[in-house]
């Protein structure tokens, strides 16, 4: 078949609200419309621009997306509501940067936030089996090969840390190193203003994502719209992108890692390098710094030989050189990760996404700086047990010019450094003005 020619693609502006303790504080709407105004107003953009949307939330009802995005008008675009469990925010924008790359829009907002219940997570529908029943019973049967035995407690926590136990079991890991991954990211996130925690626990305080209220936001446009909005000074390309979801080596191995996805993420990163041009195993040594799926420190530890950082036997061992943080090879979760930011389960991929297309303080030195070297590319992975998987490669393209006016002169603030909310004025000035006679009715600030 003849090759298929695709829009080159780039997120031209971001937007994200603090992650907090989920109090019932604020509403999905509220925080849909902050992190929409600011990804707007850092794009130097009006709603009418936005060709359609792609919302992310896990537990709001049917088209709460809409009731969100009309708080900006109502222009009668397309708004698909997405739901695909933690991988929900980078699914809402695999799908508008799909719309983009296939030429039905050039300019395309994805949207991700939750509302969520404290303690661990669970099923809004007691009355029928969760959709997740068959990686829980395969969880449960695997236990049998671990060392740990039986294990007990909900069904996250117990299923990735049976995966973490069988990369213990075969390669030598030990909780040590799940105490260092956690309290590497914890270190990472004093230096995030959007972060849930930001008092930088110890080796002694770990390790999983705490659950969070929040949202996020990424408009995607095409390299015309780049260049007739005048944003070659703060767009970054999505150079490839993926969605994978598991295969039968998640119920016909005697993995706990594959009923966590590990094949799946190996398999999505593989073919996202391929994608970009590199040859199998390539490329990974132009990857400056990561955000990925830390659910639990056992997550990501069994991450890192998945997106091919290293090989499988060594994960353990890049922990102990210090080549997941500042100084090392890679700069994993300098957001501080979903441990220590938080886990709005629609925001998380968006807010991933953000932290690298911002490359604020907590980034990692000179990321996007020097386009042939070390650092060129920022990498993405999202993961959500069900189950499905993004991976994004990001980078400055080639045409970047600095200088001009950019985001934070629209903002007003540098909103890679610092977290403000948003004003009823910073919403009008980004409003649609075609259709804006009902915007300050869902406006609720």
């Amino acid at each position: 078949m003849p090759q298929k020619k695709f829009q080159r693609t780039f997120i031209v502006g971001c937007g994200c609200t603090a992650f907090i303790k989920p109090r019932g504080q604020r509403t999905t709407e509220d925080m849909g419309l902050e992190a929409g105004t600011k990804a707007l107003l850092d794009a130097g953009i009006t709603y009418d621009a936005v060709q359609t949307a792609f919302v992310g939330h896990c537990y709001g009802d049917s088209t709460s997306g809409q009731r969100a995005l009309y708080g900006l008008g109502m222009t009668g675009i397309p708004i698909t509501n997405v739901n695909n469990n933690c991988s929900t925010g980078s699914t809402a924008l695999f799908h508008a940067n799909n719309a983009v790359k296939s030429g039905l829009v050039d300019c395309a907002l994805a949207l991700g936030f939750e509302r969520m219940a404290a303690g661990s997570l669970g099923t809004n529908f007691p009355d029928r089996p969760p959709p997740t029943i068959l990686f829980a019973k395969r969880t449960m049967d695997l236990e049998k090969t671990l060392t740990s035995g039986t294990n007990f407690g909900p069904g996250a926590p117990r299923m990735f840390g049976n995966a973490g136990q069988e990369y213990m079991d075969k390669f030598g890991a030990e909780v040590k190193h799940l105490a260092m991954i956690a309290a590497k990211n914890h270190a990472h996130s004093v230096k995030n203003p959007y972060s849930q925690f930001r008092n930088g626990w110890t080796v002694e305080q770990f390790m999983c994502s705490p659950t969070s209220d929040g949202a996020a936001c990424c408009i995607v446009a095409s390299e015309d719209f780049v260049h007739a909005h005048g944003l070659e000074n703060q767009s970054i390309e999505i150079v490839a992108q993926g969605l994978e979801t598991d295969d039968p080596a998640a119920y016909d191995t005697e993995s706990a890692m594959e009923v966590a996805g590990y094949g799946m993420s190996k398999r999505c990163a593989d073919k996202v390098f391929k994608d970009a041009g590199f040859a199998d195993g390539e490329g990974r040594d132009l990857v400056g710094v990561v955000e990925l799926h830390d659910c639990f420190s056992a997550n990501e530890l069994i991450t890192y030989p998945a997106l091919g950082l290293c090989a499988l036997d060594e994960a353990h061992k890049m922990v102990e050189r210090g080549d997941n943080t500042y100084g090392g090879k890679y700069v994993v979760n300098p957001s501080g990760g979903l441990e220590a930011k938080g886990h709005p389960l629609g925001a998380t991929g968006l807010g991933m996404h953000f932290y690298i297309a911002m490359a604020g303080p907590m980034q990692a030195p000179g990321l996007f700086d020097i386009p042939d070297k070390r650092g060129k590319f920022g990498l993405v992975h999202n993961i959500g047990i069900g189950g499905a998987v993004v991976v994004s490669l990001l980078r400055r393209p080639e045409f970047y010019k600095a200088g001009g006016i950019d985001g934070q002169a629209r903002l007003g603030y540098n909103h890679a450094i610092e977290c403000r909310p948003v004003t009823l004025a910073d919403v009008d000035k980004v409003k649609s003005k075609k259709s804006s006679k009902f915007v300050l009715q869902h406006a609720k600030l």
